[in-house]
């Protein structure tokens, strides 16, 4: 038998036992009053955690990024590289000895002078080292000796600004050009394969020609950086010349 107490807080007013929906709605209260909720130390723990590794991902994706944009500046350095090669080398292959009129190719350490084929008739290109970068000069396409001789001369006159004058490449610090004859590479400044004068035209001062062209011709460009370059280091290219036909 249960001591008047107990049943005393068993049973409610009347004299009557708890029903089952009073019962459970009882029980939901005591365990609502036992639970408890988070301290502040606790949140301010999980704020600083979330934090932190909100922290360590943001580097982690900017770290992807910054490499991704190197990684793209770098293939697309090495793309404009290789577009200003291909246009030396189709200068190059596309040189025409003029048999006296002017030198098909001529180096004197800053500027390489050359005369190339065109559909139209002959035109005189320089190659030029300024201002840390290698620049292109096209001349006119002459269709004349006297004209071709002018566009020769004019292009010992160039100031960098005139027309068709186009910077190829920065950061090149230094460069030399070697010319291959007799199974061997010398400075393309020696005398080697040099003739004298050849006979002017009339009105035309007399200019120095090669009494033969090369076989080969070689560009070594030294990069120190630079300008918005990240090339360092030495590039050696070769061109093979096209034969001269008779």
């Amino acid at each position: 038998m249960m001591p008047p107490s107990s049943l005393a807080l068993a049973t409610p007013r009347g004299g009557r036992p708890p029903t089952a929906r009073q019962s459970r709605i009882r029980g939901g209260k005591l365990g609502a009053l036992g639970q408890r909720g988070f301290t502040l130390v606790e949140v301010l723990v999980a704020l600083m955690l979330m934090a932190v590794l909100a922290g360590m991902a943001w580097q982690g994706l900017d770290g992807i990024s910054r490499a991704r944009t190197a990684s793209q500046e770098r293939v697309d350095e090495t793309l404009g590289l290789n577009t200003v090669l291909a246009q030396w080398e189709q200068d190059l292959q596309s040189v025409y000895d003029t048999r006296g009129t002017v030198p098909a190719l001529a180096f004197d350490g800053a500027r390489l002078r050359l005369v190339r084929r065109q559909p139209e008739g002959l035109q005189v290109v320089v190659w030029s080292l300024r201002e840390r970068a290698l620049w292109r000069w096209a001349g006119p396409v002459a269709a004349q000796p006297v004209a071709l001789q002018e566009s020769w001369l004019l292009s010992q006159q160039l100031l960098g600004n005139e027309p068709n004058h186009l910077r190829m490449q920065g950061g090149v610090a230094r460069w030399q050009v070697y010319f291959y004859r007799g199974n061997a590479w010398s400075n393309a400044q020696s005398s080697a394969g040099t003739g004298p004068a050849a006979p002017p035209l009339p009105g035309m001062p007399v200019l120095p020609v090669q009494n033969a062209l090369p076989t080969g011709v070689r560009a070594v460009l030294s990069f120190e950086g630079g300008d918005g370059v990240r090339l360092q280091g030495d590039l050696t290219r070769d061109v093979l010349l096209a034969p001269q036909w008779p």
